[in-house]
């Protein structure tokens, strides 16, 4: 018999993601990172880097049952609610770049970001589900990532997938401009951009997938079909990674299959642990971060720019420090060092949002964002 139940291993790993994007997000000091909480420096996947993807595969998988109610289809009701939630997902992202206001140069204001990335994966996402029949998506997310793949080794330099040569520069900054794109990499590239924005809505798309076969497939059967993807998916990356590494702030098509497949294999470890074998006591951490996902990252956001930016003090020699850098320096560091104590700073930061999702989820406050 097949069910139709809410599996509570979802919003566990809704949760997780986004208690790990706000640890991997707000370190003490970014100087002193353990190496997992790290990003890869160009190819390669670290465990940082599925954090992300993670989160646009959830969004694929809650896809799936959330327009249920509109029977799947893409009609007048579900493109509203998808055109609503997109515009609200980017103005969001696009207020927390230009957060505070009155110290924003605008002409330089950065345009993209992970929220608008989110925003433009799940819109575009939701339209091409909604308006495909199911038996055709996975030949659709196949000929968009072998696009993305050409569009990159053509438009590309003499090292199409190098930090220098790719091509996601050149198309951002002729849409966007030169002066809206990030910096932090020494040259304007942006890992968040528009082209390599194209593949991340395959990630979202498969999430869908995953999310008709989680609710289509026996359920003491799904751990092991979503084994089985996760396998082929992941075997399928490290080959196609030969001849289009797995690289992360490319957003290659090696990296989406390659971190799809281990979100099918973490999802199958959490349904065979909570749904089937009823080990849910611990999960209650986690389903706070999985009731307002977006609303306590975006809080996280936000009180980063405040305490980072907005607020700072005099040390005795004069010296203007950030609020941020001070609670760092004066508190995490005498407590455990430079390397835990920005560790523990991050941890502090995900504890101090659960600690506010708990009283909005206990108070039923569910902020739909």
């Amino acid at each position: 018999m097949k069910t139709t139940q809410r599996y509570l291993a979802l919003d566990v790993l809704r949760g997780m993601t986004v208690a790990l994007m706000i640890l991997v997000n707000t370190p003490g000091s970014w100087s002193h990172i353990y190496a997992p909480l790290k990003h890869a420096q160009w190819h390669g996947c670290t465990p940082t880097d599925l954090v992300f993807p993670f989160f646009l595969f959830v969004v694929g998988v809650s896809m799936f049952f959330s327009f249920s109610k509109y029977g799947n289809s893409l009609n007048k009701e579900s493109l509203l609610k998808i055109g609503k939630r997109t515009l609200l997902i980017f103005a969001i992202g696009l207020f927390l770049n230009s957060f505070p206001q009155w110290t924003t140069d605008y002409s330089k204001l950065r345009i993209l970001g992970v929220l608008q990335r989110i925003a433009l994966a799940y819109g575009i996402g939701a339209v091409i589900v909604l308006a495909s029949p199911r038996k055709y998506l996975p030949y659709i997310g196949a000929v968009i990532l072998l696009f993305y793949w050409g569009l990159m080794y053509v438009l590309g330099g003499s090292d199409p997938f190098s930090l220098q040569g790719n091509a996601t520069m050149a198309v951002d900054s002729a849409i966007l401009g030169v002066d809206h794109l990030y910096k932090v990499y020494g040259i304007p590239f942006d890992p968040e951009g528009l082209l390599s924005t194209i593949p991340a809505i395959v990630t979202v798309i498969i999430g869908y997938l995953i999310g008709s076969v989680v609710k289509d497939t026996e359920k003491s059967q799904v751990p092991k079909t979503l084994i089985l993807f996760g396998v082929a998916a992941i075997v399928s990356g490290l080959i196609w990674g030969l001849v289009f590494p797995i690289n992360k702030p490319i957003w290659s098509s090696s990296y989406v299959l390659y971190t799809a497949g281990w979100a099918c294999l973490v999802l199958a470890l959490l349904i065979w642990v909570i749904d089937l074998k009823n080990y849910s006591k611990w999960t209650s951490f986690f389903v706070v971060f999985g009731m307002n996902p977006l609303f306590i990252f975006a809080l996280s956001g936000l009180w980063s720019k405040v305490f980072g930016r907005l607020v700072h003090f005099t040390d005795p020699d004069g010296k203007v420090i950030s609020g941020s850098a001070k609670l760092y320096r004066d508190v995490f560091v005498p407590l455990a060092g430079q390397l835990n104590g920005s560790l523990l700073y991050a941890i502090s930061h995900v504890l101090v949002f659960w600690l506010i999702g708990y009283v909005l989820y206990k108070k039923k406050i569910f902020i739909k964002v």
